[in-house]
């Protein structure tokens, strides 16, 4: 088939064969490319939407953009069941095997260096949220009967909203000190936008944490116990993940981002 070259990941040789089924982005399945003592996932990919100048107006469009992410993180999901993966970025395009290879052998030293950090190790999210309902207390049912019990009533409101919000940020904080100490590494990202996420309530914790696998099931527990511990507050838990936090895109996989060699 022709086509440019899609890649998803940089790992070592698969301790087991990757699912047959397995669909990649534009619906080529996957294959991998050795070079030394590594393996480039990598998949054909058309030259009419991946070329660079198209790639560029084909990432503004969200129906496509949201297919594409799609794509790419079920085959980073199929490779973290069996290997440990280190993720390339999203539309990371060549114009042929041996573009990879040459990739792959300019950045070969950060690449295992990164991939003898992350061996074993998965990528657990933490997210804290404040529910709507408590950030918004119903208001009083009596009408107020004058200017001050109106003002005596925001107030009140007021001073909830704010109790809330402080016993949130000390969960949070004492929730992340807990998790960081269980995990071998940490990451804590700007809390997600309420307006832009799906989620309801308000983000005020947003973390990724690096475990061991072997230790992923404890660390899955803490998390669970912590969630019935705050009423109005919300604990979301998702993983395991390839290490998508614990990678520096730009230093590792910088060669070949969006368009470059195609």
């Amino acid at each position: 088939m022709n086509g440019l070259r899609y890649v998803y990941a940089v790992c070592r040789p698969l301790g087991a064969p990757l699912q047959t089924a397995l669909s990649g982005v534009a619906g080529d399945p996957p294959r991998l490319l050795t070079h030394h003592g590594l393996i480039a996932v990598v998949s054909h990919v058309p030259e009419r939407d991946f070329a660079e100048e198209t790639l560029r107006r084909r990432l503004e469009d969200l129906d496509w953009l949201t297919e594409t992410a799609r794509a790419h993180q079920q085959v980073i999901d199929a490779l973290t069941a069996v290997t440990t993966p280190l993720p390339l970025r999203l539309a990371t395009v060549f114009r042929d095997d041996s573009g990879v290879r040459v990739m792959m052998e300019e950045r070969e030293q950060d690449f295992l260096r990164t991939l003898d950090r992350l061996e074993g190790r998965v990528e657990w999210g933490v997210k804290v949220y404040v529910e709507s309902e408590a950030r918004e207390p119903e208001p009083a049912a009596a009408r107020p009967a004058s200017g001050r019990d109106y003002l005596r009533q925001r107030r009140t409101r007021a001073h909830a909203r704010e109790d809330t919000w402080q016993r949130a940020e000390t969960f949070a904080r004492r929730l992340h000190a807990t998790l960081s100490a269980r995990a071998e590494d940490a990451r804590l990202h700007p809390p997600q936008n309420s307006a832009l996420s799906e989620s309801s309530g308000q983000n005020v914790l947003n973390a990724a944490y690096l475990v061991p696998r072997a230790q992923s099931e404890e660390f899955v527990e803490i998390v669970d116990r912590t969630k019935s511990e705050e009423q109005g507050i919300r604990v979301e838990l998702t993983g395991p993940w390839a290490a998508y936090s614990f990678v520096d895109i730009t230093e590792e996989a910088g060669a070949g981002g969006p368009g470059e060699d195609a």
